[in-house]
């Protein structure tokens, strides 16, 4: 069977192969080759790739992370966050910081005090946040929060259009965490974004990160992923630290 193979990956074009059919002339069926990410090859003296490829067309552009999220007093070693429920309308406003499913991720040092003032955003809905233990399936509801201290009031029912409350604890284990909604049915959804407590870092920072399951501990650095069969998958951080 003939093939006709597909060129070298561009940003925002779904790699392919071209299969002839079975008793036609002239005509080809289009078959997805890769159905995560674009795989690229590292060779001697190539620049590295700037973008990946998305599955059905090109990626949504990333929200921009707001340097202004994030204070640090090293002095203290304090890091306040500003954590804002439905900012936008993203994924039905179930969102912190127009973010969803882990595409934000706060980077804070061992021992460090952790403040996150929550804001809920949302003129329609409720909302709430815990951090907890990584955990999936993600739970459908609260869950005991993984530090002392690390929730806001109603966390089940949530609090309503422009309220707030903090959340103050020291990140005193290190690992990967998530800051979830704890309204029933909200972080199920996709409304959680990341936390990192490592031993490895000296100051905390804030980034966009690639959306979904959360990938083995200490990947909040950006790395390559070998896949299986081969090659290797590079994913785009847009990393803003203060």
């Amino acid at each position: 069977m003939p093939v006709a193979h597909a060129p070298q990956c561009a940003a925002g074009v779904v790699p392919f192969k071209l299969f002839r059919l079975a008793g036609g002339r002239g005509r080809f069926a289009t078959v997805k080759w890769l159905s995560v990410a674009c795989i690229v090859a590292v060779t001697g003296g190539a620049a590295p790739p700037v973008a990946a490829c998305a599955q059905d067309g090109p990626a949504a552009p990333v929200p921009a992370v707001d340097p202004s999220w994030l204070q640090v007093d090293s002095v203290t070693k304090t890091v306040t966050f500003q954590l804002v429920a439905g900012l936008t309308g993203l994924n039905g406003a179930l969102n912190f910081n127009g973010f969803r499913d882990g595409g934000l991720t706060l980077t804070v040092p061992l021992g460090w005090t952790v403040v996150m003032h929550f804001r809920n955003h949302d003129g329609m809905l409720p909302h709430s946040a815990e951090v907890i233990a990584d955990a999936h399936p993600l739970p459908t509801g609260p869950v005991a929060p993984a530090f002392a201290r690390a929730f806001t009031l109603r966390l089940e029912q949530g609090l309503i259009s422009e309220q707030t409350d903090d959340l103050r604890f020291i990140a005193d284990r290190g690992g990967s965490y998530l800051i979830f909604c704890g309204v029933p049915g909200h972080g199920a959804a996709g409304m959680w974004v990341r936390l990192e407590v490592s031993g490895s870092v000296h100051r905390p920072s804030l980034a966009a990160t690639p959306a979904g399951k959360p990938w083995p501990r200490g990947s909040a650095e950006c790395r390559w992923t070998r896949l299986q069969g081969g090659g290797l998958r590079f994913p785009l951080l847009v990393h803003t630290q203060l």
